[in-house]
């Protein structure tokens, strides 16, 4: 029995959750159109170049549920996993899953995309453990800040070795799965890495360490890789 890891956005979905729930937020009119739909996409591109400061898109992105009741903040989450996540769902990506599930191995996600937005959609993959970045709750509200280190890049590699601590786990024959070069520190840990439909860094990488390349968007689970 071996651990498998998988990042969520672009690797077991086919978009960006957070950019998404930001969209989300946008076309509801829930926060000013043209301030922050600049903002989401700038952030988005950062990410996507290797330049987000973490905390500051943290601020950004968690301020919006500071000012909102959580009741009603639940409802909005649960019209977005339906509306915008589901039909996302990748079947190869489940299928992957599920055949790690048959292996007998221990599954975790673990984002940079915060807890409030990504734990629903782990469940949609029947994936008990999720690492991600907490959103703080006081007094019955989130307040928009966080709780601890962020959950990215090496701030990944952090919060998984908290985890294998205190679930009595290992890296031995460990697999993870990432579509980002943002994720090089934590693929650098575990036995089995694997690039998911790549970003070019990612893929350059890949192909010079000789990691597996799959993807997971072309309507087949890929399964060679795990019969070793």
């Amino acid at each position: 029995m071996s651990l498998a890891i998988f990042d969520l956005d672009n690797t077991l979905i086919a978009d960006d959750s957070d950019y998404l729930w930001g969209q989300f937020l946008v076309d509801r009119g829930i926060v000013d159109k043209d301030a922050y739909e600049q903002a989401n996409a700038k952030f988005y591109d950062d990410y996507k170049h290797g330049t987000l400061n973490i905390v500051e898109f943290l601020q950004f992105s968690l301020r919006p549920l500071s000012l909102h009741a959580p009741e009603q903040l639940h409802r909005w989450r649960a019209e977005f996993i339906e509306d915008i996540i589901r039909p996302l769902l990748l079947q190869p990506a489940l299928e992957l899953v599920e055949k790690h599930k048959k292996r007998g191995d221990t599954l975790l996600v673990i984002t940079a995309t915060n807890r409030f937005v990504t734990e629903p959609i782990v469940k949609l993959f029947g994936i008990d453990n999720l690492l991600a970045t907490t959103p703080e709750f006081k007094d019955g509200r989130y307040t928009g800040a966080f709780v601890g280190l962020p959950c990215f890049r090496e701030g990944k590699v952090a919060y998984l070795e908290n985890w294998l601590q205190s679930s009595n786990e290992s890296l031995q024959n460990s697999w993870f799965y990432s579509d980002s070069h943002n994720d090089l520190p934590l693929l650098s840990k575990v036995e089995n890495p694997i690039a998911v439909d790549p970003d070019d860094t990612l893929r350059q990488h890949a192909e010079s360490a000789k990691w597996p390349i799959i993807s997971l968007r072309n309507g087949v689970c890929p399964a060679d890789h795990l019969h070793k």
